[in-house]
């Protein structure tokens, strides 16, 4: 188990995963992560993959994408996060899954729900976030 400090921090990777014509656009989502948490390294992956995880053919193009645009000389050894998916993940990366509160009770909030009810969750926003989607999303 890889312990967590501070120091840590200069060995992890964000990937924000994009694609066109996504409601708020990766990369000032990328942006917004740089700028709130320095001490990451945050890489937008630009794709046109969709999500089937009975598919083979697009697992492997998934972890080529991934592979490709790592930023460091090594890893990842920990893949973190809170969908269902993430262990198959880390399995083909050949990194340990990390499953953080996957039915969202410790932070009970998504991307999708954020898009669906932008109003209703204000309030879990970073403020640069929540200007930007009182502008772009409620301002209409």
């Amino acid at each position: 188990m890889i312990e967590w400090t501070r120091e840590r921090c200069s060995d992890v990777v964000v990937y924000v995963n994009t694609k066109e014509g996504e409601a708020a656009p990766g990369e000032l989502r990328a942006q917004w992560l740089a700028e709130l948490h320095p001490e990451v390294t945050v890489v937008r992956v630009e794709h046109s993959l969709h999500n089937d995880w009975n598919d083979e053919e697009l697992w492997n193009k998934w972890i080529d994408l991934y592979r490709a645009s790592w930023p460091l000389d090594s890893g990842p050894d920990v893949v973190v996060s809170s969908d269902f998916y993430i262990s198959e993940l880390a399995e083909r990366l050949g990194a340990e899954a990390l499953v953080c509160d996957p039915d969202r009770v410790n932070v009970p909030i998504s991307a999708t729900l954020i898009r669906n009810d932008p109003s209703a969750h204000l309030e879990k926003l970073a403020p640069v976030v929540r200007r930007w989607v009182e502008q772009n999303w409620l301002s209409s």
